[in-house]
């Protein structure tokens, strides 16, 4: 009935729309300011703006929804039989895609402060809708591991760095634009990749091979080019799999299944075959790893940018909806325990905002000290910040109450994301093993996470003797593989503080360390220690003035 009063809705905070994601988050303002040439800063900023404004706008949030509600379809075979082994999306899902190859999600490698300016663009894309920046960071990703090959990077590297998204299985060399997956994960192999059981067979052309084998997760399978491993004569070798041949003919690329993800879900990952695929070398035979290793820092990285977003999304959603619900006779987000939590899950997304960052900028610098400081300081931020992301969501979840556990609030879907990135591209034990490996093989890295942290040595007491504890961990490295994971959980810290004291506002500083380091914190979010000034950082958090 019209006008029945129980039909009011009252006391529900307005929809977080219509803002800039990236100007209203200003950790990663600062920290883009902070990383980029003044000669080039205008552009910079203008850009991630667009960007920011077209994330926060209702039109493009609205595909993110559209794209999770309505995931990829597989489609094996055409009304005739014929086999197509084709992934149907939803229309909202290549506009998303889109925009993310047009705002240069896949164009840093070539450009003034390149890995900055797409990360940042990734950090806030990434809060829109995650599932599609699979395909964007794998694409990204392929440039170096094809650099080792200079007659591929010529014909391919334009294509993967180019802003269009032309769409459709057509040979690369007919397209404006091209995106990449990656198949290196089998049934028996896990992360385990030198356990890889696909075979090379060599063709007559050279640099040409016949791969025959099954991979368990083949991610982006609409993409045009595949990175993928196989045991070939001279040993595990990375290979390049385009999905159309050059005469127009489809490669076999037999897609047996679509997985069914807990989260994730707008974003396509396959079981695939191959049964006599053309492939052509990457790289030397026997040298696959190799090859790839520096595919793999990148797409390591940008798990670390992609939990930062997830973060940085869960926490505005649950400062926003605190800022504008009533409870007990005040605002929620002016009640001092409903604070401390605010404050605590702010502390967290800046963190691995700030971390994250610096660890692009060291690859838009590339010198040899970098590339150093790289090697150790991406499998520990990998691992601490995916780590961080879950508890984060949930805990942000459970700031709108009931409200938060339904799905139209947008926290079900974060929460279901949440621990993707943890497990992608290496799980947390993979990571600290390779921190550990690091650690032996490579004394510069270690020298170069310390020269970072070192630059803030004396300007709080808690950080310095938590570096203390630190080298005391690292002198002792007998039996490590055992405590390694606590060992590269101090080394993130470590590095997060060394940042925030150097770069934060005080009272940011002040509280991370007090509750990171000072030892006065309880297991669970919302326990930060008495005398700090939590106000600010909740105010700092807000999405929207």
């Amino acid at each position: 009935m019209a006008g029945n009063p129980t039909h009011t809705v009252t006391n529900q905070p307005p929809a977080l729309v219509g803002y800039d994601v990236f100007g209203a988050d200003r950790a990663l303002v600062e920290a883009v300011d902070r990383h980029t040439a003044a000669e080039v800063l205008d552009e910079v900023r203008a850009e991630l703006s667009a960007l920011g404004r077209a994330a926060g706008s209702e039109q493009v949030q609205e595909w993110g929804a559209q794209a999770n509600e309505f995931p990829p379809r597989l489609r094996t075979h055409d009304r005739y039989g014929h086999r197509i082994d084709e992934v149907e999306f939803h229309p909202a899902w290549h506009r998303m895609l889109g925009k993310g190859v047009s705002a240069g999600l896949t164009s840093a490698w070539n450009r003034p402060a390149g890995h900055v300016r797409r990360a940042a663009a990734f950090l806030v894309w990434t809060q829109v809708e995650a599932g599609n920046c699979c395909p964007l960071s794998m694409t990204h990703a392929a440039v170096p591991a094809l650099r080792t090959d200079p007659a591929l990077a010529a014909e391919w590297e334009p294509r993967l760095t180019s802003t269009i998204y032309d769409r459709g299985l057509r040979p690369a060399a007919e397209k404006a634009g091209a995106l990449f997956g990656m198949g290196m994960t089998e049934k028996q192999g896990g992360s385990d990749v030198r356990a890889n059981t696909t075979r090379a067979r060599p063709l007559a052309e050279a640099g040409t091979y016949e791969l025959t084998g099954h991979k368990w997760f083949c991610s982006a399978p609409m993409s045009d080019g595949f990175l993928v491993l196989a045991q070939a004569p001279g040993g595990l070798t990375c290979f390049l799999v385009p999905r159309v041949l050059a005469d127009g003919g489809r490669n076999v690329f037999l897609i047996q299944r679509l997985k069914d993800k807990l989260g994730n879900r707008s974003n396509a990952s396959a079981e695939v075959e191959f049964d006599g695929t053309w492939a052509r070398v990457v790289g030397e035979e026997g040298r696959g790893v190799r090859t790839i290793l520096d595919m793999v820092a990148a797409t390591r990285l940008d798990c670390a940018l992609g939990s930062a977003g997830l973060m940085r999304q869960a926490v505005a959603q649950a400062v926003h909806h605190c800022e504008h619900r009533e409870a007990f006779g005040g605002r929620l987000a002016d009640k001092p325990l409903m604070r401390n939590v605010l404050a605590d899950l702010a502390l967290e997304s800046e963190a691995a905002t700030t971390l994250a960052l610096r660890l692009a900028a060291a690859h838009d610098d590339g010198s040899e000290h970098e590339r150093a400081f790289l090697r150790l300081a991406v499998p520990a931020a990998k691992y601490w910040i995916t780590k961080r992301c879950a508890p984060v969501a949930v805990e942000a979840a459970e700031c709108l109450g009931g409200n938060g556990y339904v799905e139209e609030s947008g926290l079900p879907r974060l929460v279901r994301e949440s621990p993707l990135n943890s497990v992608w591209e290496g799980a947390g034990n993979v990571q600290a093993l390779d921190v550990l490996r690091a650690l032996r093989r490579e004394p510069g890295a270690l020298d170069a996470c310390l020269t970072e942290i070192g630059r803030a040595h004396g300007a709080d007491h808690r950080l310095d003797r938590a570096v203390k504890d630190l080298f005391t961990e690292l002198a002792d490295m007998e039996g490590a593989e055992g405590r390694a994971r606590r060992l590269v959980e101090r080394l993130a810290l470590v590095l997060q503080g060394s940042l925030l004291v150097r770069f934060a506002p005080p009272e940011v500083a002040d509280a991370f360390c007090a509750s990171r380091f000072g030892g006065d914190r309880g297991a669970s979010f919302g326990t930060l220690p008495g005398g700090l000034d939590l106000a600010p950082l909740v105010e700092r958090a807000r999405p929207v003035s």
